[in-house]
């Protein structure tokens, strides 16, 4: 699954017991009729995925659902759920050139002809 939108908050990594459980949290404000402001987690060795981008940057991330059951004290059955990032990729940007020479570096066509047969199957 997928959120798409502009990132309106980025968390610091907060670190949870003696094992070090790492969590970062990121929120993605999405753009619809009724925009949503969704609170995405990131954990363990993911939340290093947050420390290039920016509050106010238009991203996609890939999420899992997560959902568990808590048995309190009295015996009953509490449920949960959590939204938990595993990919993060900027839309902003414009995609970037991979090493091809500038333009001008191109010959023009010599010997171009409107008699040539047309023979493209589309």
């Amino acid at each position: 699954m997928e959120v798409i939108g502009k990132v309106k908050l980025i968390g610091e990594v907060q670190t949870f017991g003696a094992n070090g459980f790492r969590k970062r949290e990121l929120v993605v404000t999405t753009d619809e009729q009724y925009p949503q402001m969704i609170m995405i987690e990131f954990v363990q060795d993911k939340t290093d995925l947050l420390n290039n981008y920016n509050v106010g940057q238009d991203v996609k991330v890939s999420i899992n659902l997560r959902g568990r059951e808590w048995i309190n004290p009295q015996g009953e059955a509490k449920y949960f759920n959590s939204v938990q990032g595993w990919r993060i990729e900027s839309l902003s940007q414009a995609p970037q050139a991979q090493n091809l020479p500038p333009v001008d570096q191109f010959e023009p066509a010599s010997q171009v002809s409107d008699e040539e047969p047309d023979d493209l199957p589309f």
